[in-house]
């Protein structure tokens, strides 16, 4: 611990007294020995390396932030957003491990003293965040969180002990991976998004179902997309379910797929190592960092190989990214795809704010954004991005300086630059920490990170 020696108004005017007598007196040293004994010491926390921290900005209506824990002072704030990044308390007391940003809501993995548990705050309409009641007599489960509370998982049957370690989430689901390679499936199901059959009606929000979605191989990754979710096994190969009416599932086929299989295609035979998807597109790469897509590709996301049907059902090799090197990473948003190479070089394509300014909304082929954007000149030439991230309208890019960088729709001010306006290329986000995880939902964003030390 450090101690910091803070003088008050008062404490000072008391000095200049005791001063005075000194002069009278003759005793200055023995006087100020007395005086600055009682002056009052505040001790601060010195940061430690593993120390986790969590920022949070963007629209706080839905509690998706989990900032509140008063109703009364929730309801003051109710049309307001954050507009720039604030440390979130809940992480304070809490060790979170790793954090998902779904429409409107945000779960988190927290680890405890004998299990890791799972927490949610936002809007729970179809049960994603469990059944939560507020205190006192009544049973009326609640529709919207405004601070982290714990989810129950207790009815599925896992093994004891089990601990998560990766969470994902999409419009109103839920998919939770365990250290042994199961996952946990809550939220809606209206198209099979959480790997069981579909019951006509059912009432999502006052029973929700926790489901240990039945799999041949231990899973190593998950993904959400809006209503269908993705596992990539320990062996490489995609497993997908839900909505896939543009082909998503990768299966084949299009419409209801209530039951987790093969997305084949190019990728039959391929050890993936990532796959990535936040709304109806879908990208995966190889362990050669070679690029693979199927799903909507309305506005060129997939390129050639979707210029007769622009849904693919099954994966499809996107060879218009051969020049681009070896791919490490990949983020599919709504409109527009980005990639990263080994060289720590962003490239984007398709429709909307893609980071070349206000003037390019539309690229047919992956083009470098420039790396001066991302911190790289004469003073860091040899600064890179090692990770990228999307939502629907927005993007992120952390470069290996744990700095964070966004551009894209400043929905509620979802970018944490301070303002609403739109930004058209890639600008720092002021953190007082390093970032080391960023998750972009509909209209918030949440970062884990590491303290300064």
């Amino acid at each position: 611990m450090r101690s910091t020696l803070h003088r008050c108004h008062s404490c000072l005017s008391r000095l200049g007294i005791m001063q005075n007598r000194f002069y009278a007196s003759g005793s200055r040293r023995s006087v100020l020995r007395q005086d600055v004994s009682r002056l009052p010491v505040h001790q601060f926390p010195i940061a430690r390396a593993n120390d986790t921290r969590v920022y949070v900005w963007g629209l706080a209506a839905t509690g998706a932030l989990g900032m509140q824990t008063s109703v009364k002072k929730q309801a003051q704030i109710y049309t307001d957003f954050v507009q720039h990044p604030s440390r979130l308390s809940f992480a304070e007391g809490h060790t979170v491990t790793d954090v998902a940003t779904g429409y409107g809501f945000t779960v988190y993995v927290v680890n405890a003293k004998k299990e890791t548990e799972l927490w949610g705050t936002g809007i729970n309409t179809d049960g994603q965040l469990g059944f939560q009641k507020a205190p006192g007599p009544h049973k009326k489960p609640l529709e919207l969180l405004i601070y982290p509370a714990p989810i129950d998982l207790s009815t599925a049957k896992i093994q004891q002990n089990q601990r998560i370690i990766r969470v994902a989430a999409g419009r109103a689901h839920v998919l939770a991976l365990t250290e042994d390679g199961t996952v946990l499936a809550i939220g809606n199901n209206a198209y099979g998004q959480c790997g069981r059959k579909i019951v006509p009606n059912e009432d999502y929000f006052r029973n929700p179902v926790v489901t240990v979605i039945p799999l041949e191989e231990p899973v190593r990754a998950i993904e959400c997309g809006q209503d269908h979710s993705l596992m990539l096994t320990e062996s490489g190969r995609v497993l997908s379910c839900g909505w896939s009416d543009d082909g998503q599932a990768g299966q084949g086929q299009y419409g209801l797929i209530d039951t987790p299989g093969l997305a084949e295609g190019d990728i039959k035979g391929e050890q993936i190592v990532k796959v990535s998807s936040s709304c109806d597109t879908i990208l995966a790469i190889n362990e050669k960092g070679e690029l693979f897509g199927w799903g909507n590709s309305e506005y060129g996301q997939l390129g050639d190989v979707a210029q007769d049907n622009p849904q693919i059902n099954t994966p499809r090799q996107l060879s218009f990214t051969k020049e681009c090197g070896k791919i490490i990473d990949i983020a599919a948003g709504g409109s527009y795809c980005l990639i990263l190479n080994e060289h720590g070089d962003v490239f984007s394509w398709g429709y909307g704010i893609l980071g070349f300014g206000p003037e390019v909304q539309h690229r047919p082929n992956p083009t470098r954004i420039p790396p001066a954007l991302f911190g790289r000149n004469e003073f860091n030439p040899n600064a890179r991005v090692v990770s990228i991230a999307s939502g629907i309208t927005h993007c992120a890019a952390i470069n290996d300086q744990h700095d964070l960088y966004m551009w894209g729709h400043n929905r509620y001010a979802c970018l944490g630059l301070g303002h609403k306006n739109d930004q058209f290329f890639p600008l720092k986000v002021a953190l007082n920490a390093r970032v080391q995880k960023v998750t972009c939902g509909v209209d918030h964003t949440v970062t884990l990170c590491k303290a300064f030390v």
